[in-house]
């Protein structure tokens, strides 16, 4: 049976976005075959074609222009330098954007307004336009006009406050993750944003503006701490690797190695204690269930803690694994694509370059049976598409693209 088109085929999507929340989001929606037009200052680009070293390597092993950072959120896009700040410039953005399905922006609150870009000057022209804006405040409220990163974000909204090790144990203190998450979450729950906006369009064929903020994303995405707190009047506290609400659910130590182990309830406690040689401790009323793990933390994790030390990593994994106990190893990231499943789930790919001969991408985790995410092209080198895109979408001729350039 032959494969439908990718879910997303035939929606145009125009990027006005940098760095990464707006950047991820647009990324999921090219990888869902929409043909995404990326919007470029020209001589610079986005900002993070500069965040290197690393860069990609060409095929003599020579460093390129093109920076890992960029190159991992951009992949699957057309890209086109256009100055708009410039009336011509400005006027050219938005014959694309009548075109469009939707705009994907994260300028400063009113940023764009003065090129005649804002959604309402917008909506006027294409009733049908989605259109996200991306900020670090969102659209209202008193801090609407400040800018907004990551690492703040992640301060700011509480996740810093949970996250690395107990304030009473050495090490302890605020902790970024290790990724920018809210960047990250921001640019999902964007991407969830649009797809809902493209379904409801197909009732009312009219488009609409979500306002998107990173403090708000990422307060969102702290889940069962937000009810934690509400619940309890308490504010959660950080636990290094121990979990706030399971008992054992950390790192331990092995004699040669560290290990996850992960236990989600009850029965998994019982068959984690045989493992280990201590089934008296499941039958402990003190740890029988995990409400009283949980308020008996101090005294069981200890105990827990010296069975594990007595054997190597890989013994616990494998033992653990045959009765059904979740458990796994910390990899760093060489050993992560090493792994026979990621390996088997084809989570690295490579795709042509056109300076550096391949480039290679980190999959989707979307796996769809009949209309498979596409990898049709890498990031693109700036401004590589901009007299395509000029010409096929827009009618230019070769001689206004040359007075374009001059």
């Amino acid at each position: 049976m032959s494969q439908r088109p990718a879910p997303l085929t035939g929606i145009r999507v125009l990027d006005l976005t940098r760095v990464l929340a707006g950047p991820w989001c647009t990324q999921n929606l090219a990888d869902l075959g929409a043909e995404v037009i990326k919007i470029e200052r020209p001589g610079s680009g986005d900002d993070t074609r500069a965040w290197g070293p690393p860069y990609l390597k060409d095929a003599d092993g020579a460093d390129t222009t093109e920076a890992a950072y960029y190159l991992s959120a951009n992949r699957n896009k057309y890209s086109v330098a256009l100055d708009i700040a410039s009336p011509r410039g400005a006027e050219l953005v938005r014959q694309l954007a009548r075109q469009s399905d939707i705009l994907v922006e994260n300028f400063k609150v009113g940023g764009l307004r003065k090129y005649g870009l804002d959604y309402e000057s917008l909506k006027s022209e294409n009733p049908a336009l989605i259109y996200c804006s991306i900020t670090g405040f969102g659209q209202t409220g008193p801090y609407a006009s400040r800018p907004g990163y990551d690492f703040m974000i992640q301060g700011m909204g509480g996740l810093m406050s949970i996250t690395g090790e107990r304030d009473d144990l050495p090490g302890g203190g605020p902790q970024k993750a290790g990724v920018a998450v809210a960047d990250l979450m921001t640019g999902m729950y964007s991407t969830v944003g649009i797809l809902a906006a493209l379904h409801e369009r197909s009732r009312s064929g009219l488009g609409q503006h979500i306002d998107m903020a990173l403090l708000d994303c990422q307060v969102a995405m702290m889940a069962n701490q937000n009810l934690n707190f509400m619940t309890s009047g308490k504010a959660p506290q950080r636990a290094g690797n121990a979990h706030q609400n399971l008992v054992p659910y950390q790192v331990f130590a092995a004699a040669d190695g560290h290990l996850i182990v992960a236990v989600g309830n009850d029965s998994q406690f019982r068959n984690y204690c045989r493992v280990i040689g201590t089934p008296e401790l499941a039958e402990d009323p003190r740890f029988a269930t995990n409400p009283q793990r949980v308020k008996n933390r101090e005294a069981l994790v200890p105990l827990l803690s010296a069975r594990m030390a007595t054997g190597k990593r890989d013994h616990w994994l494998t033992e653990l694994e045959s009765a059904g106990v979740p458990a796994g190893p910390i990899n760093t990231l060489d050993q992560v694509y090493e792994d026979p499943q990621v390996q088997a789930r084809q989570m690295r790919r490579e795709l042509p370059h056109p300076t550096a001969g391949v480039a290679p991408i980190a999959a989707s985790p979307l796996k769809f049976s009949d209309s498979p995410v596409q990898y049709r092209r890498p990031a693109p080198l700036l401004g590589e598409h901009t007299e395509q895109v000029l010409s096929e979408r827009l009618g230019l001729s070769k001689a206004e693209i040359q007075a374009l350039k001059t």
